[in-house]
């Protein structure tokens, strides 16, 4: 199904891109035919995603991108409109997790929490959609979680820092509809990853995928389908809409 849907013509940033679902991301929008500016912290691990990407006829363009910095934002977004001749499609997926107990929590944990989940994709946002606006528009994907929609234990900082991107989401679609520019967010649930494999094989693991009503772990794969719906014109009249992958997680019966 998400081969019908084809990005060609189109230019798109992944923040986040060196690891986990940002290089999956990429290499979704690649393979559907998008320029693609995969920006991150660590270069040295997108050069193998760049080189992936182009062997399979793509284009990839690196970015060296730090989200809690508004200088590597500014530098970054306009490195990536330029050389990719504009940018219409923004993945917003950098992120970092804290798992603590509340009282745990340091003031550190959650200014960095916050500075990167929450300040950081705003900035970034912010910064895209100038670009968008004088070129006629475009789209943002915010990659949330239903971790802000609902609680979970010692997630206190990321719930809230997701919970807040969430309702950005929504003001920023209603503040840029009229520059032609759609704001959605993609909200999975548990996805398999190499991070997470070693918890899920664990009792712990084993309870929490019990309370998944289609019993089982999201895969990477299972957002190719959303995030490529709200990264095209096949969504151009959602905006400021939440789009959950969950296996019915999130409406679980207490």
């Amino acid at each position: 199904m998400t081969e019908a849907i084809s990005l060609a013509g189109h230019t798109a940033l992944v923040t986040g891109a060196s690891s986990g679902l940002g290089r999956h991301f990429a290499r979704v929008l690649a393979r559907a035919g998008a320029r693609v500016a995969i920006g991150a912290r660590r270069m040295d691990r997108l050069v193998s995603l760049a080189e992936e990407i182009r062997a399979s006829g793509g284009e990839a363009l690196l970015v060296e991108l730090d989200v809690t910095d508004d200088t590597s934002i500014e530098r970054a977004i306009g490195q990536s409109a330029d050389a990719l001749e504009g940018l219409d499609i923004l993945v917003n997926n950098a992120g970092i997790v804290v798992t603590k107990p509340a009282l745990d929590l340091t003031a550190d944990d959650w200014d960095l929490t916050m500075a990167t989940n929450l300040r950081g994709a705003f900035l970034v946002a912010q910064a895209a959609a100038r670009r968008m606006a004088d070129q006629g528009g475009g789209c943002i994907v915010n990659i949330a979680s239903i971790a802000g929609l609902r609680t979970g234990g010692h997630l206190a900082a990321y719930a809230a820092s997701k919970a807040g991107l969430i309702h950005l989401t929504k003001n920023l679609a209603i503040e840029l509809a009229r520059s032609n520019i759609r704001v959605n967010a993609l909200a999975p649930g548990y996805i398999e990853t190499d991070l997470n494999a070693e918890f899920f094989a664990t009792k712990a693991g084993e309870e929490v995928i019990r309370r998944i009503p289609q019993r089982r772990l999201g895969r990477p794969e299972d957002l190719d389908g959303p995030l490529l719906l709200l990264a095209s014109d096949a969504s151009r009249y959602m905006t400021g809409a939440v789009l959950v992958v969950d296996g019915g997680h999130s409406v679980n019966p207490l």
